[in-house]
């Protein structure tokens, strides 16, 4: 029922896959590490999840149905909180419970009309305001740091934005699992955001996906847009962001299906 990839193998060896492959090395029971819930090694379809850091690597696991078999490069003192966390907790596996996310963002799924044609959208938008690590008080830079990643101002919503090289949205199985960015350091992809648990986007909005192959992604401060219940008032929402300079955004290309 254990699912090890091509790319954790590559990563742990063959001899360590075989021993998880073989129950040696997986636990009977573990929290999902993409939506915190119990799963069994040996009664579901289970995953493989290799979190990867500059020096440390730290092997988890998830529901198959939650998200597939793959390495994620994290920040190295991200991994290490996690493992810090563990030992503090008595845990024995060295599997993360949770990677703390360095920002919680909010992302919503929607259809923006962009010169005439629906496009599909992920609006981001952090729950609070983002501060350089290290520093204190009211400043959000949240924009200032998209615009070091390559997003640019979006100043009118009816053109979209421009493609963003080497990032990309994650859909499997029709549900949104991440934004991913260009390695660092590494071969693979880096989760920028990756959601907690696989989200369900609407139909309208995977048949879009798929026939456009691309996102527009479009980022805020926190408190600018907010949850906006129908598409026609996301799309104010983003003009009101726009007109005031508190939008940006990139044209992604979908990884996935």
């Amino acid at each position: 029922m254990l699912d090890v990839s091509d790319e954790v193998r590559a990563e742990i060896g063959d001899e360590e896959a075989e021993r998880l492959l073989g129950g040696e090395n997986a636990p009977d029971v573990y929290d999902c590490t993409s939506c915190r819930t119990p799963g069994h090694t040996g009664q579901v379809p289970t995953s493989t999840v290799l979190f990867v850091g500059e020096e440390t690597a730290v092997l988890a696991f998830a529901h198959a149905s939650c998200i597939p078999s793959q390495v994620v490069p994290v920040a190295e003192a991200q991994l290490q909180g996690a493992v810090a966390s563990i030992t503090a907790e008595g845990g024995a596996t060295g599997v993360p419970r949770e990677i703390p996310l360095q920002a919680e963002l909010g992302v919503t799924s929607g259809l923006v009309l962009v010169g005439g044609e629906v496009q599909p959208a992920l609006v981001v938008e952090p729950l609070g305001p983002i501060a350089r690590p290290g520093t204190t008080g009211p400043v959000d830079v949240f924009l200032e740091l998209l615009h070091e990643q390559g997003f640019a101002p979006v100043t009118d919503v009816e053109q979209a934005p421009a493609p963003l090289p080497g990032w990309s949205v994650l859909l499997a199985m029709g549900r949104l699992h991440a934004v991913l960015q260009p390695p660092a350091g590494g071969t693979a992809p880096q989760a920028w955001w990756q959601a907690h648990q696989a989200m369900q986007v609407a139909d309208g909005w995977r048949a879009a996906v798929n026939k456009t192959r691309r996102v527009l992604v479009y980022c805020a401060p926190a408190g600018t847009i907010g949850s906006q219940p129908r598409e026609d008032l996301l799309r104010e929402a983003l003009d009101r962001a726009a007109a005031a300079g508190r939008l940006v955004g990139a044209a992604m290309p979908l990884a996935g299906t």
